[in-house]
């Protein structure tokens, strides 16, 4: 059975990076090929053992970061089938990609290390000397240079896939005032050929100047995808939460208090709270994700890249009060759930692990030095033999930083106890 053709896409939507072959005979859309090589890769698997908002494998039924990027992908999809049913400005020929928006779901948190955001944040702060580090811009770097990890290459992704990925068009040097460097919403500046590229070699015109205003030039699909994660961040999130007793009617009706948020009948925290109740808090997720889906909405636009890719030409709405929501449930979240002394006293073990993983791998492999007189071999030999092969000290800090964000939780906790703890540890250890 032949598929729809899709006329969205043009040629300029599909060219890829690097020629590899025609691939003429693959039965799969580009887009279709570009999801399978994702699923195939170790930076993928990685993802189940990676913190979403409590540490991988404190119980089976917590979110991690793969299983947040199924349900963002999930949520992408429908929201492309929503909007080719609902907008009057796509057809059956012209539509959003679910495929595309799938894979750039499913990607867009690949690059994150372990420990969650504040393992971003410790590896930023560490990285302060070296160009930073960005989960958002570390899945570019997988993407286009290093996902496969055995050939060090990286998947040579569609113009459209590697644009959907790119919710920050800004770079860290430009972000860079009075000696103080970004906390994050940046790209590596050795990264601007592949922004270019994305935008087929155009330069961004004046009034798009780095920042806010440069990273909210979207591609669609980007758009998709960000709508898609913050309907799963503020609702599959809050779910996580009550389960773990983080949050719970006494706690939500203290910080409404606190903050000046109405619990009264028909907001949103007293159907928060009758959910608790009634213990429904995953039927009230999952049918509040379908109301934040039928929420968006297409609009037209024209800019200087809409007569290029239809991919500009259009622009995701939300319903306002759906994003108030959000944001409320997000303010919840964070205030209650993340800034709770259990969470915080994690974290900060999280950031003296890598910490303490930073400081020995530099002094080896960053600045040339022995430890205690003695040239000990740390690292796999693959990443040793490339890090010692390269000459400059930027580029050494960056595949470094590659291993360390690479780990899941568990491998950082174990190379930690293997480095560091005397009673623990085998020649036996599969050492990776």
């Amino acid at each position: 059975m032949r598929m729809t053709m899709n006329t969205f896409y043009n040629a300029f939507d599909t060219e890829r990076m690097e020629d590899w072959g025609s691939g003429e005979d693959d039965f799969r859309t580009p887009f279709q090929v570009d999801r399978d090589r994702v699923l195939h890769t170790p930076a993928f698997r990685r993802l189940q053992s990676k913190t979403q908002v409590f540490w991988s494998g404190e119980y089976d039924f917590y979110r991690t970061r793969l299983t947040h990027s199924l349900e963002v992908a999930q949520i992408g999809r429908s929201i492309c089938h929503w909007l080719t049913h609902s907008s009057e400005l796509l057809r059956p020929d012209y539509f959003i990609d679910p495929d595309l928006v799938e894979v750039v779901c499913l990607s867009h948190d690949l690059g994150h290390p372990p420990f969650g955001h504040a393992g971003e944040r410790s590896l930023n702060y560490l990285m302060r000397d070296y160009g930073g580090f960005e989960g958002n811009a570390q899945t570019l770097r997988l993407l286009a240079d290093r996902i496969f990890s055995v050939k060090r290459t990286g998947m040579n992704p569609t113009r459209a896939f590697l644009d959907g990925i790119l919710k920050y068009k800004t770079l860290w040097s430009e972000l860079c005032k009075d000696g103080k460097t970004p906390h994050n919403h940046f790209i590596y500046d050795p990264q601007v050929g592949h922004l270019s590229w994305a935008m087929g070699e155009m330069d961004f015109p004046v009034e798009l100047s780095p920042g806010k205003k440069r990273d909210g030039f979207k591609s669609i699909e980007c758009q998709v995808m960000d709508w898609a994660d913050d309907t799963a961040y503020s609702l599959n999130d809050l779910a996580d939460s009550v389960r773990a007793g983080f949050l719970s009617v006494g706690r939500i009706e203290a910080w409404a208090e606190k903050t000046g948020e109405s619990t009264a009948k028909g907001t949103p925290l007293a159907d928060l709270i009758k959910a608790i109740q009634g213990n429904r808090v995953e039927p009230f997720a999952g049918k509040r994700i379908g109301k934040y889906i039928q929420a968006a909405s297409l609009r037209e636009e024209v800019n200087f890249m809409s007569a290029t890719s239809n991919r500009y030409r259009y622009v995701v709405d939300v319903d306002e009060e759906i994003c108030q929501e959000s944001a409320l449930f997000k303010r919840l979240a964070y205030e209650v759930v993340f800034l709770s002394p259990e969470l915080k006293q994690l974290e900060h073990k999280g950031n003296y692990i890598l910490e303490r993983l930073w400081e020995v791998f530099k002094a080896r492999y960053i600045e040339g030095k022995e430890i205690s007189g003695q040239d000990f071999q740390l690292l796999p030999d693959d990443e040793a033999q490339e890090i010692e092969s390269t000459e400059d000290a930027n580029e050494r800090a960056r595949l470094v930083c590659d291993f360390l964000a690479g780990m899941t939780d568990g491998n950082a906790s174990r190379l930690y106890k293997r480095l560091f703890v005397p009673d623990f540890g085998s020649i036996g250890d599969l050492v990776s």
